[in-house]
């Protein structure tokens, strides 16, 4: 038996940056990305032979360029820098992360200290930590709790906002929410959940599914961070949990002798992915 993840494969935000971007190609026919427009090499792949191009920073396009922001949003510094050079800025930054970058700014001109909980080498995390200007800290492991608590005392910030990366765990969240509000119970500290529904209710999924199936296959491109996390929640809960990028990582001889497997894919795998994952295990695991 195979018990798809219903939350799996693109995400909203994914599946408008792929659907925009194919358009703008078929405008513009040359366009640069700023980074990969998804963690999917073969999404990406399947975009350059169609014009896309995947730069590392706007330093590799001349002025006046047609260039992508991705759905993780970027750093205040590139909208300026876009801005100086006439570079046509194609926005297609996550609705619900624009929406958490307004609201640092406004909170950060009211004088709020602010935390970010994230990954702290996600682009996300990054370009939304940038809004936050210096008075800022970002924790990504319980142990960081420490050195923000030090910050904040030494500085006498006595107001406080929280914010999440939109894909981080929600476990891990609410760990680190839990020991922020007990260390600062005298500061008006105000926690916003800005994990998106649909992270939250995949990882949800993913810990149904764990439970009920006698292994799982996590896929997803290996630098997704919300690809990564379902992987942590599955294997932490099923020992023989498995993470592909495509069908050709999938070892057969791991799980011949499986009689459910459960999957989930990030929110950056493509249905084709999944399909054909589903397709090579009707044919020689479940036959």
């Amino acid at each position: 038996m195979i018990n798809i993840g219903k939350t799996s494969g693109f995400c909203k935000g994914v599946e408008l940056s792929v659907s925009k971007t194919k358009e703008y190609l078929e405008k513009y026919k040359k366009i640069y990305c700023l980074g990969e427009l998804v963690h999917n090499k073969e999404v990406v792949s399947n975009l350059e032979k169609k014009g896309l191009i995947v730069i590392n920073n706007l330093n590799e396009v001349e002025d006046n360029s047609n260039v992508i922001l991705r759905a993780h949003g970027v750093s205040v510094s590139v909208y300026k820098e876009a801005k100086e050079r006439n570079i046509n800025i194609l926005d297609l930054t996550c609705p619900k992360v624009l929406k958490i970058h307004n609201e640092v700014k406004k909170y950060q001109e009211n004088g709020y200290f602010i935390i970010l909980i994230g990954s702290k080498l996600h682009p996300e995390t990054i370009g939304t930590i940038s809004f936050a200007k210096e008075k800022s800290f970002i924790i990504e492991q319980l142990e960081d709790i420490k050195e923000c608590i030090k910050v904040i005392e030494e500085n006498k910030y006595n107001h406080i906002v929280v914010f999440v990366q939109t894909t981080f765990s929600k476990d891990r969240f609410k760990e680190i929410t839990e020991k922020l509000s007990k260390e600062l119970i005298n500061k008006d500290l105000i926690i916003k959940n800005t994990i998106c529904n649909a992270t939250s209710s995949r990882q949800d999924e993913c810990k149904r599914l764990s439970n009920q199936n006698d292994c799982m296959i996590i896929i997803g491109g290996k630098n997704s961070s919300n690809t990564k996390k379902l992987y942590d929640i599955a294997s932490s809960i099923n020992e023989n949990t498995y993470i592909i990028e495509t069908v050709n990582d999938l070892d057969i001889s791991k799980i011949k002798d499986k009689k459910s497997i459960g999957i989930m894919a990030g929110a950056s795998t493509p249905k084709e992915s999944i399909d054909n994952v589903i397709k090579i295990l009707k044919q020689e695991v479940l036959k």
